[in-house]
């Protein structure tokens, strides 16, 4: 997974302007976790994260999608 598909997952799971999504955790395309991912894709302006949960087998992200910036 990249942040690209990332973004996409987010906006799949999206209500209105919010998200909250469960991602199984993975190791690959140069990144450490699904969190350096969405805090990546928040130094992009694309989603403001409000909470991220790691629950050792996966990673919960809340947060928003920002549209204006598309």
């Amino acid at each position: 997974m990249n942040k690209n598909n990332l973004l996409k997952n987010l906006k799949d799971a999206s209500i209105g302007n919010f998200f909250t999504v469960e991602i199984k955790k993975i190791i690959g395309d140069g990144y450490n976790s699904i969190g350096d991912m969405a805090k990546e894709l928040e130094l992009d302006g694309k989603i403001k994260i409000r909470a991220v949960a790691d629950n050792g087998h996966s990673v919960c992200l809340h947060g928003l999608i920002k549209y204006a910036s598309e």
